[in-house]
């Protein structure tokens, strides 16, 4: 993802705004990025990845989800359809499990 694409689709938060929140507050635990924008607390989907990009900073590493955009996006679709999260998209953002 470039860091201008959303993470957050419901609300529009980007990896950039999550990236600055993580730098800024350094919140020790995943959940507390809802306070970024209200990321995380619309459908959900984005929920795993923000854990994903937590992990990553806590790791010391640039957060980063390595998915086209489009293909997260269209992986949203189908989870709203079917409350199941696509484990492929899962594996190529970075993500191990399939939450």
């Amino acid at each position: 993802m470039d860091p201008d694409d959303h993470v957050c689709l419901c609300f529009r938060v980007s990896l950039r705004k999550i990236r600055t929140f993580l730098k800024v507050e350094d919140p020790p635990v995943a959940s507390l990025i809802s306070e970024c924008l209200s990321a995380g607390t619309g459908c959900r989907w984005c929920v795993p990845f923000l854990t994903h990009l937590h992990a990553q900073h806590r790791r010391g590493e640039e957060p980063d989800l390595k998915v086209s955009p489009q293909r997260y996006a269209e992986a949203r679709l189908t989870y709203k359809q079917t409350d199941t999260r696509d484990p492929e998209v899962m594996r190529e953002a970075g993500r191990d499990e399939a939450t």
